[in-house]
């Protein structure tokens, strides 16, 4: 009987320490929650708000409230001619650069884990320092590289055909080889992080496993999509979205070749486009702000359900 009758009290301790400890996690995190809503909660929401508006900078010096234009930002941004292209434009650069991020981080962090000690730490220090070089500096060395007049790149050309065609010779006054010297400022940037993120989730995968697949007969590729791939897929899957977004936000080393000679009109991406706008059109920025978000989120949705299908798994 008394065991019968002490379970109720029994339960209602456990729902009560259950409750405070609810409370005292609520508690720690109440700062940091804070610091993020008003770091990005807020400035989201005013975003969001000054997209439907014409705010200009004469309002905020002038003291008066935008008027509300409903979607006409929206409208006039993407019937503009160029905003097509340099969604297009955008898009392109991300899927080529992760891809060759992606493949290029896998491929370097299998081979890592067949080195030995002293070459794998060798390499592990190679990617460090690319990975540690900001944009900014990697962009202006890159840039010299592909110097018009004093860059090692044109020296090589003309050095292997043995001619001068390439002296004076200029990388981003054309689109295409912009992109092309774009394309590799980047992926040698990227490839690092994906590179020792997959070398982690390589070193998770239990060795007996492969072993089984190799004693069964399977080669070196079907052990890798079979075995080593299902168990690395959600790093990979949360390396992607990072991937994606980041390679749709890029500024800092597109700005910088354009400043280095390349034509602003034909390599424009989305956030440069966005910078270009005009200083203090607050509405139309914020419009085109939120098209990169809608874009990115679009792109990163398939990859975004399939982590979450594989966590409810």
């Amino acid at each position: 009987m008394t065991a019968i009758t002490s379970r109720p009290e029994y339960f209602e301790r456990v729902a009560r320490r259950q409750r405070r400890q609810a409370r005292a996690a609520w508690a720690l995190l109440a700062p940091s929650i804070g610091l993020i809503m008003l770091m990005t909660g807020y400035p989201g929401i005013m975003m969001v708000w000054q997209s439907f508006t014409d705010y200009q900078v004469r309002n905020k010096v002038q003291g008066t409230a935008p008027e509300f234009i409903g979607l006409q930002n929206y409208t006039d941004i993407i019937t503009s001619s160029d905003f097509p292209v340099v969604v297009a434009r955008t898009v392109g650069i991300m899927i080529v650069t992760t891809t060759l991020i992606m493949i290029g981080g896998v491929l370097i962090a299998i081979l890592m884990t067949k080195l030995g000690r002293a070459m794998r730490l060798l390499v592990s220090v190679g990617l460090l320092l690319a990975w540690a070089i900001p944009p900014l500096t990697a962009t202006v060395v890159w840039g010299f590289i592909f110097d018009t007049e004093y860059g090692l790149v044109n020296w090589a050309l003309n050095a292997l055909t043995g001619t001068q065609d390439f002296h004076n010779h200029s990388w981003l006054l054309n689109p295409w080889t912009f992109m092309l010297v774009l394309t590799i400022i980047v992926v040698w940037g990227a490839i690092p992080f994906v590179a020792f993120t997959a070398y982690a989730g390589l070193g998770q995968v239990p060795r007996e496993t492969i072993e089984a697949a190799e004693i069964d007969g399977a080669d070196g590729w079907r052990r890798f999509w079979s075995v080593v791939f299902p168990a690395v897929r959600p790093v990979l899957g949360g390396v992607l979205i990072l991937q994606i977004i980041w390679n749709m936000k890029l500024f800092t080393q597109v700005y910088a070749l354009q400043t280095r000679g390349g034509i602003a009109a034909d390599t424009n991406v989305l956030p440069v486009y966005l910078f270009r706008q005009g200083i203090g059109e607050f509405g139309a920025t914020s419009a085109i702000g939120m098209l990169i978000v809608v874009i990115m989120l679009a792109i990163s949705w398939f990859n975004i359900r399939q982590l979450l299908k594989e966590e409810d798994s």
